[in-house]
């Protein structure tokens, strides 16, 4: 059933903050010249994405990241102040430059070359995360992503007692959860990252919940497997659920993902059920991905219950 949402409740996402430069070329590309086409600037960042995702949907979301002094550092704080990211726990590192993700793309939008300058990511430190501990434990909830170092991710798994989120982002990233996955309530890996965690290959539903099996025996309490077209397949001590994907006007689909994962803290905080939290999550997800954008701005939780046509006061428990 659905409770009530304490305002002084907050949740903590501790990730990486980018400004996100992105070329489109008006027509093929052509290898070393210039070619015509628009540029645009936005902030990104799976840390980033998950927190605004979060604060569309109507939760009290903390940063813990790390920003440079330049002047796209303060883009990020107002940009952030505007959609309702509080960065006053964040590290400014002096001298440092702001993280920056460079892409350049075809007429079809598919990314051709980037270069992602995220150095700055490493300043997220055990020791500024330790001077955080009394933020990060009184949370509702606490988020963090793989783009941090081993030795942040470990601090957390070892030091943070506040219900915590992982998002694998990659399967080379993913190995950094291996070892820590039982420190974790919530995981949302895709198949080819559940297989490598998990040690099971994925090859029909039967291997899918013995997947799922392995990952809980670590000591997780919920496993959301994304299966990409296929929808997602859920699973705690006492369920397992496969729901397929909402009919989607496709637009971009790079923001499904962190939308995703936003919403499945966002249920945990409101104590939705299992069931509750796949279709609110796979709502959220198909509402993301129908904006050119990653971050779609019409993403709110009355917009996700109404798609995901959840009554909560009717459900089965």
């Amino acid at each position: 059933m659905k409770t009530e949402k304490n305002l002084n409740d907050y949740v903590v996402v501790v990730g990486g903050v980018n400004v996100d430069i992105c070329g489109k070329s008006a027509a093929a590309l052509i290898a070393r010249d210039s070619n015509p086409g628009t540029v645009g600037i936005s902030l990104g960042g799976v840390g980033k994405n998950i927190a605004h995702n979060l604060a569309l949907l109507g939760l009290n979301v903390r940063m813990l990241t790390a920003i440079g002094d330049d002047e796209y550092a303060k883009r990020v704080r107002s940009e952030c102040a505007e959609v309702g990211i509080d960065l006053s726990h964040a590290k400014q590192v002096p001298g440092g430059n702001t993280s920056i993700y460079l892409a350049i793309t075809g007429p079809e939008g598919d990314m051709e070359l980037a270069v992602c300058d995220v150095a700055l990511a490493a300043e997220i430190t055990p020791a500024y995360l330790e001077n955080e501990l009394e933020l990060l434990n009184g949370a509702a909830a606490v988020v963090l992503e793989t783009n941090l170092t081993p030795e942040a991710i470990a601090f957390l798994a070892e030091h943070c007692t506040a219900p915590m989120f992982a998002d694998p982002v990659s399967v080379t990233k993913a190995e950094k959860l291996a070892g820590k996955l039982g420190k974790l309530h919530t995981l949302k890996p895709n198949r080819i990252e559940a297989q490598l965690l998990s040690g099971v290959e994925i090859t029909d539903v039967q291997t899918l919940s013995q997947a799922a099996d392995a990952l809980l025996d670590t000591g997780l309490q919920r496993v959301f497997i994304s299966l990409g077209a296929d929808g997602l397949y859920c699973a705690d001590s006492a369920e397992r659920i496969q729901l397929p994907c909402f009919a989607t006007n496709l637009k971009n689909a790079t923001g499904g993902g962190d939308a995703l994962m936003a919403a499945l803290v966002y249920c945990f905080v409101q104590g939705f059920s299992v069931y509750q939290t796949a279709r609110f999550a796979l709502a959220a997800s198909s509402i993301a991905v129908e904006d050119e954008h990653t971050i779609n701005p019409a993403l709110n939780s009355d917009a996700v219950l109404e798609r995901a046509q959840i009554k909560f006061m009717e459900e089965v428990q």
